[in-house]
């Protein structure tokens, strides 16, 4: 099964995502995608870094690029979009290479809809709970976490909404929803239970 995790910020969900793949022994792969997009691309890794989940912005085009379109789209498309393509395309190549494995955000699961081996999952959890885990994370104060909490939530909400045409979040968008707050084991091993039931169906 190829598994995708979408999530909240601060609720856990790449720890969930790389539970998983360290229970079954498969590929992990978060910022790894916008590494492997770069090898695929002639864009450098650096430009990826930088629009990664961010919203749209009409004023961020590939002039700056100077090399050839990989998706023989007009060289005027905004780099934004040309970066998000390229890690659309990415991702579709290492779930055909891999069995199995484990992507975080992305839109992975909207670039692996078509699959029937694909589980799609969403991590969520509380405000408080998930202050409280920027807060010892990353360092910053309580305010400063419920800040960063609602810009990085705004921004990738508006990067799936744009490129999907769904909407981030919504439990009818995914195969499973978790409140993190059971644990990242009890959260993963909802999801690789719910991995193994779908695939048995699919035998």
């Amino acid at each position: 099964m190829i598994y995708t995790i979408g999530r909240q910020y601060g609720s856990g969900g790449k720890a969930v995502g790389e539970h998983i793949a360290k229970t079954l022994d498969i590929p992990f792969y978060d910022k790894e995608i916008l590494a492997e997009a770069a090898k695929d691309s002639d864009y450098s890794a650096q430009i990826l870094e930088s629009l990664d989940e961010q919203p749209v912005s009409s004023l961020l085009y590939s002039m700056s690029i100077g090399t050839t379109n990989i998706f023989d789209v007009s060289s005027t498309m905004p780099l934004s979009v040309q970066a998000f393509l390229a890690q659309i395309k990415t991702i579709q190549r290492l779930a055909s290479e891999n069995e199995s494995c484990v992507f975080v955000g992305r839109c992975a699961d909207y670039a692996l809809r078509e699959r029937n081996d694909l589980v799609s999952a969403f991590i969520l959890s509380d405000d408080e709970s998930r202050i409280a885990t920027i807060v010892k994370r990353d360092g910053v104060t309580a305010d400063k976490a419920a800040a960063l909490m609602k810009r990085i939530d705004k921004n990738r909400s508006s990067y799936y909404n744009y490129y999907t045409e769904e909407k981030w979040g919504a439990a009818y968008n995914y195969d499973i929803c978790i409140d993190s707050s059971i644990g990242i084991e009890g959260s993963a091993e909802i999801i690789i239970r719910y991995g193994e039931m779908k695939n048995k169906n699919n035998a």
